[in-house]
């Protein structure tokens, strides 16, 4: 295994430097076909969100890359500049970390469940792109699947929570009343249906942008209105509230086009009418400078606090890490067997062609003609072969891996001085 995440999350950048290193479909797609194409490179999956991005790659063992350096030469980044907001994971501690990541034991809120989907999606799309191995195709299925065991097994507070559940939360403290107020939710994908949920959970009235050609296609909630997403400005200066939550790298709302619709109403009613803005996306959706208008309050994933954890979360917590803790071993498992099987195959093959050389003599004796001594030979070797496979692997299912390790040295090192001698 030789096994590589860089990335950066919400612990390491603001949102500023964050959204430089976030991925569109578009762009993952073109950025792990330049992946595949390196010799260096068995398999690589990208993961991007709004708190995180990561780039997780499979090597062919023994190579070294830097992958820090590779991930800011992808997003045309100096790497000088921007290394340092970076992190690094190898191996076993790469491992531990997807794992609690799909638990959403490492997100803003944890035990958050829209990163479970997020992970998954990121292996299904690097799987249609044909750029995930083995390694992390297994990987990324067990991490998922341990994700699920600490969703059934473990209720955490506020566990159904997403970054649109915590801006909604995170208004109502500052007293907010959502009941029966005009909200227009700009991206009716993953995030954008979330937010329109969890607004119309609070009895908002909620209208979500759709683009005019997939107007019939898309999903939103039920319950929720729907106009072209080209209506949009239009339809602000009804608004209390303006919730922008695409996937996309476009702008949707400009200050410029904003104070343009507001005053165009031409009533000091609607121009004076306080008015909220939450930018759920990485990369922002909104011109930040909008926060300088009169009579707008503006947000964005930066503003939304983190919470500590309560002493009945630190209990769901260490729960939670002891299923990690035994899922994570499953996979290590996996893994070194994984490992070990060719060299187990290898002493097998090793120690029959041993028998053969060592029975050279008495074959002799029996004066077998050639093509029968050639069968016979192959027999043994055959034989051979599968006694010492059965032993060994049978060793290795019922053996601790300490154990497993060392006899299969110490046979590697035998038939290896034989050779040698």
């Amino acid at each position: 295994m030789n096994l590589k995440m860089t990335g950066i999350d919400f612990t390491r950048a603001g949102i500023d430097i964050r959204q430089r290193f976030s991925f569109t479909r578009n762009a993952m797609a073109e950025a792990m076909e330049r992946l595949k194409q390196m010799q260096e490179i068995r398999g690589c999956a990208l993961i991007s969100t709004c708190n995180r991005m990561e780039l997780w790659l499979s090597l062919r063992e023994g190579v070294r890359l830097e992958s820090a350096q590779l991930l800011c030469s992808l997003k045309g980044l100096a790497w000088e500049e921007y290394g340092c907001y970076l992190v690094t994971r190898e191996n076993e501690e790469a491992v531990k970390h997807l794992f609690y990541l799909s638990a959403g034991m490492k997100s803003q809120i944890v035990g958050e469940d829209q990163i479970l989907t997020q992970v998954k999606e990121a292996i299904s799309f690097a799987r249609e792109k044909e750029c995930a191995d083995k390694i992390l195709q297994v990987l990324f299925r067990m991490a998922v699947t341990a994700g699920k065991q600490v969703k059934s097994r473990v209720v955490m507070d506020k566990a159904n929570f997403s970054a649109a559940h915590q801006a909604v939360d995170f208004l109502k403290v500052r007293g907010t009343v959502f009941a029966d107020k005009k909200c227009l939710v700009i991206g009716n994908g993953e995030m954008g249906k979330l937010t329109a949920q969890s607004l119309m959970e609070e009895g908002a009235d909620v209208t979500v942008t759709v683009r005019q050609f997939k107007s019939g296609m898309v999903q939103i909630p039920q319950g929720a209105k729907r106009i072209d997403y080209g209506q949009r400005y239009r339809y602000i200066s009804e608004c209390d509230m303006i919730f922008s939550a695409t996937a996309s790298p476009n702008i949707t709302i400009t200050r410029q086009m904003l104070a343009d619709c507001l005053a165009d109403r031409g009533d000091r009613a609607f121009t004076d009418r306080k008015r909220i803005f939450v930018d759920l996306a990485v990369p922002r959706d909104m011109e930040t400078s909008i926060a300088e208008m009169e009579n707008v309050e503006y947000y964005d994933m930066d503003s939304l606090p983190i919470r500590a954890q309560s002493p009945q979360m630190r209990s769901q917590y260490s729960q939670a890490e002891e299923i990690l803790a035994e899922e994570i071993h499953k996979f290590i498992v996996w893994q070194e067997c994984r490992d070990i099987n060719p060299r187990i195959q290898q002493i097998g093959m090793e120690a029959a062609e041993e028998l053969v050389w060592r029975m050279e003599r008495p074959l002799c004796g029996l004066r077998l003609p050639g093509e029968d001594k050639e069968r016979l030979q192959q027999q043994l070797r055959e034989t051979a072969g599968k006694v010492v496979d059965k032993l060994l692997f049978e060793l290795r299912d019922q053996a601790e891996q300490e154990v497993l390790q060392k006899a299969v040295e110490i046979m590697e090192q035998v038939y290896g001085n034989r050779k040698d001698n």
